[in-house]
């Protein structure tokens, strides 16, 4: 049932979890919906996504033990999304991962039928994104604007603009989603 894992990937800035937050204080289908807590070795912020925080030494013991059905290392953070969180999918509901653009092609060899969601925005509204959030300093802002992912999507792939407003990114990605269940 690998219809049923939504990945949302994209540029840091692009407006990920605030899409997928969105999505998540808005949903309306019948089936229910998990949004998978990602395991992150950075600290947790009030108004960031509200994520498991470890660090490295503890992340490495958690690979070890071979916790994660997923991970990668980007911006040189590492991401980790426990196997539990896809737990849901084997009773019907659907799950949202916010995923790496990196990660991607591993991710497609085992779930070749995930919705991938792709949000983009121009270059300007993502340095002022990055800039309003204050995580990075100027130097890392600057790394996290210039990395550059080769993206092979796949032909299913939805594309989402989030240039605009937030309720625009949520809707877009709504109305994609309620396509994409109508044929699973």
């Amino acid at each position: 049932m690998s219809h049923r894992l939504v990945v949302v990937i994209g540029p840091s800035g692009a407006g990920k979890d605030s899409v997928l937050e969105g999505l998540r204080a808005n949903w309306s289908f019948a089936n229910p919906a998990h949004f998978a807590r990602r395991t992150i070795t950075r600290p947790v912020k009030s108004d960031d996504e509200q994520h498991e925080a470890v660090d490295v030494a503890s992340f490495e013991q958690m690979l070890q033990a071979k916790i994660f059905c997923m991970h990668w290392v980007a911006n040189g953070i590492s991401y980790g999304i426990r196997k539990t969180e896809l737990d849901p999918i084997n009773i019907g509901q659907w799950v949202f991962i916010n995923g790496s653009r990196a990660y991607l092609p591993k991710l497609l060899k085992e779930w070749p039928l995930a919705m991938v969601v792709h949000i983009s925005a121009a270059h300007e509204v993502l340095a002022q994104r990055l800039a309003q959030r204050g995580r990075e300093s100027g130097d890392e802002m600057v790394k996290r604007l210039s990395r550059n992912v080769a993206l092979n999507l796949p032909a299913h792939a939805v594309l989402i603009d989030n240039n605009s407003t937030l309720e625009d990114a949520v809707s877009s990605l709504t109305h994609a989603l309620k396509i994409h269940m109508q044929r699973a």
